[in-house]
């Protein structure tokens, strides 16, 4: 898995930091997804492959936003989730994205407001339809026996 399983947001507040800072912290590619909006190479991130138990954090937040149970294969080269975590309907914020000329769902975290990826309406129909084609980049994954550890007990009813 990612070096990025060794960062927890618990040792910096993200607020705090300058961009540059920010960037060591998260690391480039991170940074440019979570930031600037870059859509990182299909089928590069570890997580588009990890079907462990855990959950799905924003890098720069920390912020729960994906369980595993919500993860599957969609073949795409992205992670992809038919839901957030958790029963809250506003977990994500959504916003209309027409960069490539034909307009899409872009997703971003609600705390830190960081680039995640687009929801498509393309996902498994016995799931809600839904398809959250996230960023690996813009994910930490908090395995399921390090979830109460690292402050996530709260989230083991849904993993």
């Amino acid at each position: 898995m990612s070096n990025l399983n060794n960062l927890s947001n618990k040792d910096f507040d993200y607020k705090d930091l300058s961009p540059e800072e920010l960037r060591a912290k998260i690391g480039d590619l991170a940074y440019e997804v979570t930031q600037n909006e870059l859509t990182e190479r299909p089928f590069s991130s570890d997580y588009d492959q990890n079907f462990s138990e855990g959950i799905y954090v924003d890098i720069v937040s920390g912020e729960a936003l994906f369980s595993s149970k919500d993860k599957y294969d969609a073949g795409c080269g992205w992670p992809s989730f038919t839901k957030a975590i958790g029963e809250e309907v506003d977990k994500l914020n959504e916003k209309a994205d027409f960069k490539l000329g034909y307009e899409r769902t872009e997703v971003r975290s609600k705390e830190a407001d960081s680039h995640l990826g687009h929801v498509f309406t393309d996902g498994p129909k016995d799931a809600g339809g839904l398809r959250y084609c996230i960023n690996g980049a813009a994910l930490k994954f908090i395995p399921k026996d390090q979830m109460e550890k690292e402050g996530y007990g709260d989230y083991l009813k849904y993993v």
